[in-house]
């Protein structure tokens, strides 16, 4: 009696779409607020828009991403919809309200922790080091105008909003076709995460994880 042994693989959609389609609706109200599109009585409408629509399908993309075992996607989608959720509600609780140090703080430590992931992320995935970059540089902004710095690095932050805006739109448009064409021509990507997409299944195990059934990360 021969013993053999099945390894069982479950395959998931790549989650980086639906996040960064998601990240451009959410860059979108910034801005709006930021450079006045939308005025104080529009902000609970903004908050309500962050914390129902933008912040659970962000949730879901970090999720996959921590199944796919994409950690650089997954930490950066994770502190995002967590911060989509907590300035929605803020927005909704406080709409009137025009500065506050406690969410410039909040802003400050998040640039702080979006820095490490940025330069990270330029060993293996340009374009996403790219939007962490800029996003470190609107938060940034954003927390200078709530700790009380001039009004132009408000407006600032709602240009970066904009930028972030297109960056994820692009971003969201060259991941959804790089998973239709099963390649990574369109992507800028390094290293581990470019030979994940370009290597032989073959090539993939040639040097054996610690789990079974795991390729190279993407």
């Amino acid at each position: 009696m021969t013993n053999n042994t099945r390894v069982m693989l479950r395959p998931y959609a790549s989650p980086l779409p639906l996040g960064f389609f998601s990240f451009v609706v959410g860059m979108a109200l910034i801005a709006g607020v930021a450079l006045g599109w939308l005025g104080k009585n529009d902000l609970a409408t903004v908050g309500a828009i962050m914390a129902l629509f933008v912040f659970p399908l962000q949730l879901m993309s970090t999720i996959f991403a921590v199944l796919t075992r994409d950690t650089a996607a997954a930490t950066a989608l994770g502190l995002y919809s967590t911060s989509w959720l907590t300035i929605g509600t803020l927005y909704t609780l406080e709409p009137t309200q025009q500065t506050s140090k406690a969410l410039g703080l909040y802003l400050a430590a998040f640039t702080v922790v979006l820095i490490p992931l940025a330069v990270g992320a330029f060993f293996g995935k340009a374009l996403l080091a790219a939007v962490l970059t800029v996003s470190a540089a609107r938060a940034a902004l954003q927390a200078a105008y709530q700790l009380g710095a001039p009004q132009w690095t408000n407006i600032a932050s709602g240009i970066a909003a904009i930028l972030l805006a297109l960056l994820g739109f692009y971003a969201g448009i060259v991941f959804m076709i790089e998973d239709f064409r099963g390649g990574s021509s369109l992507m800028l990507r390094r290293g581990p995460a470019r030979q994940a997409l370009s290597d032989a299944p073959h090539d993939q195990f040639s040097e054996p994880p610690h789990e079974p059934g795991v390729r190279r990360q993407l």
